[in-house]
């Protein structure tokens, strides 16, 4: 299919047709009754958009507003507004236990992993070069016991980054559980009384902060709740072993209704998250970009004992300054869409290109994110603020706002509600 469609249109958002159902989350079947409609990444049946009653979960092609626009538009605002369920069970998943491996997890992660049990860190695994060649969460679940969670389409690549680092004879075991874990995202605003109403556990920002992890009882279940979010909202993600996972999700659905409940797909995960200017592996960074450049220096945890891959290359890196940064753009005509690899323009030159793009429906506006890149000095926040910007969007350049914060909720009060 690949070969045979290389000159054909290439719709945006378009989907494979051959090769399909390879790999199925354990709700399946039960999304497929509630209208959605699935994509493909690395093998796995994805929901991205749910259709209502009575339409078509069928993909409408065009380069303007395609058929799902709207429905994703609601998703998005239940999650801004109520509370949405996301299926992430996609999540490549891996566990590092053993003696040696604290010394192991830290060696490879650019954050610090000497952290309490149940805490959960967000970092980056970097080459030498300091690129990035892994975004994930770290969860430390026992004293030599972490969960690794990434993304679906680096799951061999991540879990093969981390095995080549382990040191021969470390006294430490890696497992990819992928497999043996469902994934339900609970996001939005009234997704601790939801969660609440199942759970015995105080669910309070008090006795269950943001960026920790405890496992709690739900739906005849014993489920590890994370609280981390990738659409910029309160929420927790929720790790199901597999036999249970439906009867976890016949829980949530039945409950949900009184607090605005919403089954919500990928689509409109990726127009949060890049409201919130989350970034995204593959797309907005990359090997070849370091968290410097990408906006990600807080993640770095330089002093922490013993070092980490790429340290030297960033502190070399801080001292210089760099070249180019990840800014966040907003066109000022709404009518416009962005998708990727448009040309950025700065005062008439070209200075990169957006490296994703989609539209933001709670601020209205398409959004996108690209490097910036000054071709005649560094590129500190006065030569990215100072410019005028245009997007080139099918040969018309658009007005665009430029901003290295996030366009949502830039202090993430929301998050830490």
């Amino acid at each position: 299919e690949s070969l045979g469609l290389l000159y054909a249109m290439h719709w945006p958002f378009r989907q494979p047709e051959t090769a399909r159902g390879v790999r199925r989350s354990a709700l399946h079947d039960r999304l497929a009754a509630k209208g959605a409609c699935f994509g493909e990444v690395a093998g796995w049946e994805r929901t991205n958009w749910f259709a209502p009653e009575g339409k078509k979960a069928e993909y409408e092609y065009t380069y303007g507003r395609q058929n799902w626009f709207e429905y994703s538009a609601e998703e998005c605002r239940a999650t801004r507004e109520a509370v949405a369920m996301f299926d992430q069970s996609s999540f490549g998943k891996f566990v590092l236990e053993g003696e040696d491996a604290e010394a192991i997890i830290n060696n490879v992660s650019a954050n610090d992993m000497s952290v309490p049990v149940g805490k959960l860190v967000y970092t980056q695994w970097l080459n030498e070069r300091g690129g990035i060649e892994a975004d994930l969460t770290v969860t430390r679940e026992a004293a030599n016991k972490y969960m690794v969670v990434t993304a679906a389409a680096t799951q061999v690549r991540d879990f093969q980054w981390l095995k080549d680092h382990i040191p021969a004879g470390a006294k430490a075991t890696l497992t990819d559980v992928t497999s043996g874990m469902a994934v339900l995202s609970i996001m939005g605003p009234n997704s601790r009384a939801l969660l609440q109403s199942l759970t015995h556990t105080d669910m309070s920002n008090e006795a269950f902060p943001f960026g920790t992890s405890q496992i709690i009882d739900l739906g005849y279940a014993r489920v590890r709740a994370s609280r981390v979010t990738f659409v910029g909202e309160l929420g927790w993600e929720l790790y199901i072993a597999t036999e249970y996972a439906t009867g976890v999700f016949d829980a949530i659905v039945a409950a949900g209704t009184p607090f605005g409940l919403k089954h919500a797909g990928y689509h409109a995960l990726n127009s949060l998250r890049m409201e919130k200017g989350y970034r995204h592996w593959s797309h907005d960074i990359s090997p070849d970009d370091t968290p410097i450049e990408a906006g990600l220096g807080f993640t770095v945890a330089y002093d922490k004992p013993g070092g980490f891959i790429g340290r030297d290359a960033l502190l070399k890196q801080k001292e210089t300054g760099v070249k180019k940064r990840l800014v966040q753009f907003a066109l000022n005509d709404a009518s416009k869409l962005l998708y990727h690899n448009e040309p950025i323009w700065r005062n008439g030159e070209i200075v990169g290109h957006i490296a994703s793009g989609m539209f933001g429906h709670h601020i209205g506006k398409s959004i996108g994110m690209g490097y910036v890149e000054n071709h005649h000095g560094l590129a500190d926040k006065a030569f990215i603020t100072e410019g005028s910007y245009e997007i080139e969007v099918a040969g018309e350049r658009v007005t665009a706002v430029a901003q290295l914060e996030p366009f949502y909720d830039p202090k993430s009060a929301r998050v830490k509600a």
